[in-house]
Protein backbone atom coordinates (compact mmCIF):
# COMPACT_ATOMS: atom_id res chain seq x y z
CA UNK A 1 0.00 0.00 0.00
CA UNK A 2 2.79 3.10 0.96
CA UNK A 3 4.48 2.23 -2.65
CA UNK A 4 0.88 2.73 -4.21
CA UNK A 5 -0.03 5.69 -2.18
CA UNK A 6 3.87 7.26 -3.03
CA UNK A 7 2.85 6.32 -7.32
CA UNK A 8 -1.01 8.14 -6.82
CA UNK A 9 0.83 11.30 -4.63
CA UNK A 10 3.57 11.41 -7.90
CA UNK A 11 0.78 11.65 -9.65
CA UNK A 12 -1.15 14.40 -8.04
CA UNK A 13 2.22 16.45 -8.06
CA UNK A 14 2.64 16.39 -11.87
CA UNK A 15 -1.26 16.84 -12.31
CA UNK A 16 -0.86 19.88 -10.44
CA UNK A 17 2.20 21.37 -12.66
CA UNK A 18 0.43 20.41 -15.99
CA UNK A 19 -2.78 22.58 -14.76
CA UNK A 20 -0.58 25.34 -13.73
CA UNK A 21 0.84 25.17 -17.56
CA UNK A 22 -2.59 24.52 -18.85
CA UNK A 23 -3.84 27.45 -16.54
CA UNK A 24 -1.08 29.86 -17.87
CA UNK A 25 -2.36 28.87 -21.96
CA UNK A 26 -5.38 29.79 -21.42
CA UNK A 27 -4.87 32.68 -19.83
CA UNK A 28 -2.48 34.13 -22.42
CA UNK A 29 -4.92 33.00 -25.35
CA UNK A 30 -7.52 34.65 -23.53
CA UNK A 31 -5.41 38.36 -24.12
CA UNK A 32 -4.39 37.81 -27.39
CA UNK A 33 -8.05 37.47 -28.15
CA UNK A 34 -9.01 40.81 -28.11
CA UNK A 35 -6.09 42.18 -29.53
CA UNK A 36 -6.71 39.66 -32.36
CA UNK A 37 -10.34 40.86 -32.48
CA UNK A 38 -9.34 44.63 -32.14
CA UNK A 39 -6.80 44.10 -35.24
CA UNK A 40 -9.35 42.52 -37.82
CA UNK A 41 -11.87 45.81 -36.70
CA UNK A 42 -9.69 48.20 -37.37
CA UNK A 43 -8.77 46.35 -40.78
CA UNK A 44 -12.70 46.07 -41.83
CA UNK A 45 -13.18 49.87 -42.57
CA UNK A 46 -10.11 49.62 -45.29
CA UNK A 47 -11.15 46.08 -46.72
CA UNK A 48 -15.06 47.48 -46.88
CA UNK A 49 -13.86 50.57 -48.80
CA UNK A 50 -11.26 48.64 -51.44
CA UNK A 51 -14.36 46.74 -51.67
CA UNK A 52 -17.06 49.00 -52.83
CA UNK A 53 -14.07 50.96 -54.79
CA UNK A 54 -13.28 47.57 -57.03
CA UNK A 55 -17.40 47.19 -56.98
CA UNK A 56 -17.94 50.71 -58.36
CA UNK A 57 -14.62 50.29 -61.07
CA UNK A 58 -16.18 47.02 -62.26
CA UNK A 59 -19.59 48.42 -62.65
CA UNK A 60 -18.95 51.39 -64.14
CA UNK A 61 -16.69 50.64 -66.58
CA UNK A 62 -16.52 47.97 -69.28
CA UNK A 63 -13.08 46.93 -69.02
CA UNK A 64 -11.92 43.19 -69.10
CA UNK A 65 -9.19 42.91 -66.61
CA UNK A 66 -6.95 39.72 -66.10
CA UNK A 67 -7.78 39.23 -62.68
CA UNK A 68 -11.39 39.46 -63.17
CA UNK A 69 -11.50 37.40 -66.63
CA UNK A 70 -12.64 34.21 -66.19
CA UNK A 71 -10.52 31.20 -68.07
CA UNK A 72 -12.29 28.89 -70.90
CA UNK A 73 -11.12 25.47 -70.17
CA UNK A 74 -9.19 25.96 -66.11
CA UNK A 75 -7.27 23.46 -65.76
CA UNK A 76 -4.93 24.07 -62.41
CA UNK A 77 -6.21 25.81 -59.56
CA UNK A 78 -4.11 27.27 -56.38
CA UNK A 79 -5.24 26.56 -52.90
CA UNK A 80 -3.93 28.48 -49.84
CA UNK A 81 -4.74 26.61 -46.63
CA UNK A 82 -4.38 28.46 -43.55
CA UNK A 83 -3.50 26.33 -40.64
CA UNK A 84 -1.40 27.48 -36.68
CA UNK A 85 2.32 27.03 -36.00
CA UNK A 86 1.61 25.52 -32.73
CA UNK A 87 -0.48 22.64 -31.42
CA UNK A 88 -3.07 22.42 -28.34
CA UNK A 89 -5.77 24.48 -29.87
CA UNK A 90 -7.91 21.41 -30.20
CA UNK A 91 -9.51 20.63 -33.87
CA UNK A 92 -8.23 24.22 -35.42
CA UNK A 93 -5.87 23.03 -37.68
CA UNK A 94 -7.35 19.76 -38.62
CA UNK A 95 -10.49 20.91 -38.95
CA UNK A 96 -9.37 22.99 -41.56
CA UNK A 97 -7.12 20.20 -43.17
CA UNK A 98 -10.14 18.39 -43.46
CA UNK A 99 -12.14 21.44 -45.37
CA UNK A 100 -9.22 21.90 -47.56
CA UNK A 101 -9.09 17.84 -48.34
CA UNK A 102 -12.34 18.48 -49.54
CA UNK A 103 -11.73 21.39 -51.63
CA UNK A 104 -8.94 19.43 -53.50
CA UNK A 105 -11.02 16.81 -53.79
CA UNK A 106 -13.61 18.50 -55.46
CA UNK A 107 -11.20 20.52 -57.70
CA UNK A 108 -9.66 17.37 -58.86
CA UNK A 109 -13.06 14.96 -59.93
CA UNK A 110 -13.55 18.30 -62.05
CA UNK A 111 -10.37 17.72 -64.21
CA UNK A 112 -8.07 20.40 -62.13
CA UNK A 113 -4.51 19.69 -61.08
CA UNK A 114 -4.06 21.90 -57.57
CA UNK A 115 -0.79 23.44 -56.05
CA UNK A 116 -0.72 23.61 -52.26
CA UNK A 117 0.00 27.14 -50.94
CA UNK A 118 0.52 26.40 -47.23
CA UNK A 119 0.37 29.22 -44.07
CA UNK A 120 1.46 27.50 -40.86
CA UNK A 121 3.98 24.83 -39.54
CA UNK A 122 0.64 22.35 -39.09
CA UNK A 123 -0.42 22.57 -42.69
CA UNK A 124 3.01 22.34 -43.65
CA UNK A 125 3.94 19.05 -41.76
CA UNK A 126 0.88 17.04 -42.84
CA UNK A 127 0.96 17.35 -46.54
CA UNK A 128 4.76 16.93 -45.98
CA UNK A 129 4.41 14.11 -43.78
CA UNK A 130 2.31 12.42 -46.30
CA UNK A 131 4.62 13.30 -49.46
CA UNK A 132 2.17 15.21 -51.22
CA UNK A 133 4.15 18.49 -53.22
CA UNK A 134 3.82 22.04 -51.75
CA UNK A 135 4.45 24.73 -54.26
CA UNK A 136 5.40 27.48 -51.22
CA UNK A 137 4.58 27.86 -47.84
CA UNK A 138 5.17 30.92 -45.00
CA UNK A 139 5.57 30.04 -41.33
CA UNK A 140 5.75 32.15 -37.70
CA UNK A 141 3.23 34.17 -37.32
CA UNK A 142 -0.28 32.20 -37.37
CA UNK A 143 -1.29 34.05 -34.29
CA UNK A 144 0.13 37.96 -35.15
CA UNK A 145 -0.16 38.08 -38.63
CA UNK A 146 1.44 40.92 -40.43
CA UNK A 147 0.22 42.82 -43.20
CA UNK A 148 3.83 42.54 -45.13
CA UNK A 149 3.42 38.53 -44.88
CA UNK A 150 -0.09 38.94 -46.42
CA UNK A 151 0.99 41.00 -49.13
CA UNK A 152 3.57 38.39 -50.01
CA UNK A 153 1.29 35.49 -50.13
CA UNK A 154 -0.55 37.68 -52.67
CA UNK A 155 2.27 38.60 -54.65
CA UNK A 156 3.26 34.68 -54.93
CA UNK A 157 -0.56 33.88 -55.70
CA UNK A 158 -0.62 37.04 -58.25
CA UNK A 159 2.01 35.72 -59.82
CA UNK A 160 1.24 32.06 -60.47
CA UNK A 161 -2.82 33.83 -61.46
CA UNK A 162 -0.85 35.58 -64.19
CA UNK A 163 1.68 32.99 -65.13
CA UNK A 164 -1.50 30.83 -66.13
CA UNK A 165 -3.19 34.01 -67.66
CA UNK A 166 -0.39 33.90 -70.09
CA UNK A 167 -0.77 30.78 -71.15
CA UNK A 168 2.48 29.61 -69.84
CA UNK A 169 4.42 28.91 -66.39
CA UNK A 170 6.74 32.18 -65.39
CA UNK A 171 10.03 32.46 -67.61
CA UNK A 172 11.87 34.33 -64.55
CA UNK A 173 10.56 32.65 -61.74
CA UNK A 174 9.63 29.30 -60.48
CA UNK A 175 5.97 29.68 -59.56
CA UNK A 176 3.71 27.41 -62.05
CA UNK A 177 0.96 29.53 -63.40
CA UNK A 178 -2.88 28.45 -62.34
CA UNK A 179 -6.43 29.41 -63.52
CA UNK A 180 -7.76 29.93 -60.68
CA UNK A 181 -6.87 30.66 -56.50
CA UNK A 182 -8.57 29.28 -53.71
CA UNK A 183 -8.05 29.91 -49.77
CA UNK A 184 -9.21 27.90 -46.83
CA UNK A 185 -9.13 29.61 -43.61
CA UNK A 186 -11.44 29.34 -40.25
CA UNK A 187 -13.84 32.10 -39.67
CA UNK A 188 -14.46 33.65 -36.33
CA UNK A 189 -18.00 33.84 -35.49
CA UNK A 190 -17.70 34.15 -31.94
CA UNK A 191 -15.59 32.55 -28.65
CA UNK A 192 -17.22 29.42 -28.83
CA UNK A 193 -17.71 28.95 -32.81
CA UNK A 194 -15.09 29.18 -35.42
CA UNK A 195 -15.95 27.55 -38.65
CA UNK A 196 -13.49 25.90 -41.23
CA UNK A 197 -14.42 28.22 -45.10
CA UNK A 198 -13.15 27.94 -48.46
CA UNK A 199 -13.67 30.75 -51.28
CA UNK A 200 -12.19 31.51 -54.56
CA UNK A 201 -9.96 34.74 -54.79
CA UNK A 202 -9.32 34.75 -58.41
CA UNK A 203 -10.84 35.16 -60.69
CA UNK A 204 -11.92 37.66 -58.66
CA UNK A 205 -15.40 37.19 -57.24
CA UNK A 206 -16.62 40.16 -54.91
CA UNK A 207 -19.45 38.52 -53.47
CA UNK A 208 -19.09 38.02 -49.68
CA UNK A 209 -17.41 38.19 -46.26
CA UNK A 210 -17.92 41.65 -44.28
CA UNK A 211 -16.36 43.86 -46.54
CA UNK A 212 -19.61 43.22 -49.25
CA UNK A 213 -21.38 46.79 -49.03
CA UNK A 214 -25.45 46.12 -48.13
CA UNK A 215 -27.57 45.90 -50.98
CA UNK A 216 -29.29 49.06 -49.94
CA UNK A 217 -25.67 51.09 -50.09
CA UNK A 218 -24.87 53.26 -53.30
CA UNK A 219 -21.58 52.88 -55.15
CA UNK A 220 -19.49 55.43 -55.18
CA UNK A 221 -19.26 57.16 -58.78
CA UNK A 222 -15.42 57.45 -59.99
CA UNK A 223 -13.69 59.49 -62.66
CA UNK A 224 -10.94 57.42 -63.88
CA UNK A 225 -7.28 59.11 -64.26
CA UNK A 226 -5.06 58.16 -66.08
CA UNK A 227 -7.83 55.50 -67.18
CA UNK A 228 -9.84 52.73 -66.22
CA UNK A 229 -7.75 49.69 -66.90
CA UNK A 230 -4.72 51.84 -64.71
CA UNK A 231 -6.98 51.59 -61.70
CA UNK A 232 -7.93 48.30 -61.42
CA UNK A 233 -4.30 47.76 -62.26
CA UNK A 234 -3.67 49.19 -58.99
CA UNK A 235 -7.04 48.39 -57.22
CA UNK A 236 -7.27 44.78 -57.69
CA UNK A 237 -4.00 43.84 -56.30
CA UNK A 238 -4.31 45.22 -53.58
CA UNK A 239 -7.99 44.12 -53.04
CA UNK A 240 -6.93 40.41 -53.53
CA UNK A 241 -3.99 41.62 -50.47
CA UNK A 242 -6.56 43.24 -48.20
CA UNK A 243 -8.89 39.85 -48.71
CA UNK A 244 -6.10 37.61 -47.39
CA UNK A 245 -4.81 39.73 -44.72
CA UNK A 246 -8.52 39.55 -43.78
CA UNK A 247 -8.71 35.60 -43.98
CA UNK A 248 -5.40 36.04 -41.67
CA UNK A 249 -5.96 38.05 -38.99
CA UNK A 250 -10.07 35.86 -38.67
CA UNK A 251 -7.56 32.41 -39.10
CA UNK A 252 -5.48 33.69 -35.73
CA UNK A 253 -8.51 34.92 -33.55
CA UNK A 254 -10.07 31.46 -34.18
CA UNK A 255 -6.84 30.00 -33.14
CA UNK A 256 -6.94 32.14 -30.06
CA UNK A 257 -10.26 31.13 -28.91
CA UNK A 258 -9.50 27.33 -30.20
CA UNK A 259 -6.50 27.28 -28.14
CA UNK A 260 -8.39 29.12 -24.99
CA UNK A 261 -11.29 26.69 -25.39
CA UNK A 262 -8.73 24.02 -25.77
CA UNK A 263 -6.67 24.69 -22.89
CA UNK A 264 -9.43 25.24 -20.14
CA UNK A 265 -10.88 21.54 -20.79
CA UNK A 266 -7.41 20.49 -19.89
CA UNK A 267 -7.60 22.53 -16.76
CA UNK A 268 -10.70 21.79 -15.53
CA UNK A 269 -9.69 17.59 -16.99
CA UNK A 270 -6.46 18.16 -14.30
CA UNK A 271 -8.71 19.05 -11.90
CA UNK A 272 -10.82 16.37 -12.11
CA UNK A 273 -8.14 14.23 -12.31
CA UNK A 274 -6.62 15.85 -8.87
CA UNK A 275 -9.73 14.76 -7.41
CA UNK A 276 -10.03 11.65 -8.59
CA UNK A 277 -6.38 10.38 -7.58
CA UNK A 278 -6.64 12.52 -3.93
CA UNK A 279 -9.99 10.35 -3.14
CA UNK A 280 -7.92 7.01 -4.74
CA UNK A 281 -4.82 8.15 -2.58
CA UNK A 282 -7.17 8.66 0.86
CA UNK A 283 -8.87 5.20 0.14
CA UNK A 284 -5.24 3.61 -0.13
CA UNK A 285 -3.49 5.88 3.22
CA UNK A 286 -6.85 4.45 5.07
CA UNK A 287 -6.76 1.40 3.98
CA UNK A 288 -3.03 0.57 4.62
CA UNK A 289 -3.50 2.67 8.29
CA UNK A 290 -6.78 0.01 8.79
CA UNK A 291 -4.08 -2.86 8.09
CA UNK A 292 -1.85 -1.63 10.38
CA UNK A 293 -3.92 -1.44 13.12
CA UNK A 294 -5.54 -4.81 12.27
CA UNK A 295 -2.01 -6.15 12.32
CA UNK A 296 -0.99 -4.19 15.73
CA UNK A 297 -4.12 -6.12 17.40
CA UNK A 298 -3.40 -8.91 16.09
CA UNK A 299 0.19 -8.85 17.52
CA UNK A 300 -1.09 -7.70 20.75
CA UNK A 301 -3.58 -10.67 20.91
CA UNK A 302 -1.14 -13.28 19.80
CA UNK A 303 1.37 -12.04 22.29
CA UNK A 304 -1.64 -12.11 25.34
CA UNK A 305 -2.50 -15.84 24.29
CA UNK A 306 1.40 -16.71 24.31
CA UNK A 307 1.42 -15.25 28.25
CA UNK A 308 -1.84 -16.93 29.07
CA UNK A 309 -0.70 -20.21 27.68
CA UNK A 310 2.83 -20.12 29.62
CA UNK A 311 1.11 -19.30 32.83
Amino acid sequence: MAVSLREYRARIKSTQSMKKITRAMELIAASRIIKAQQRAQAAAPYARELTRAVSAVATYSDVDHVLTTEPENPQRAAVLVITSDRGLAGAYSSSVLKEAERLVGRLTEEGKEVDLYLSGRKAEAYYRFRGRPVAHSWTGFSDSPTYDAAAEMGATLIEAFLNGAGGAEATDSEIAGVDEVHVVFTRFISMLTQEPHATRLLPLEVVEGVEQPEDSDLLPLYEFEPSAEEVLDALLPQYVVSRIYFCLLQAAASELAARQKAMKSATDNAEELIKKYTRIANQARQAGITQEISEIVGGVNALADANAGSD
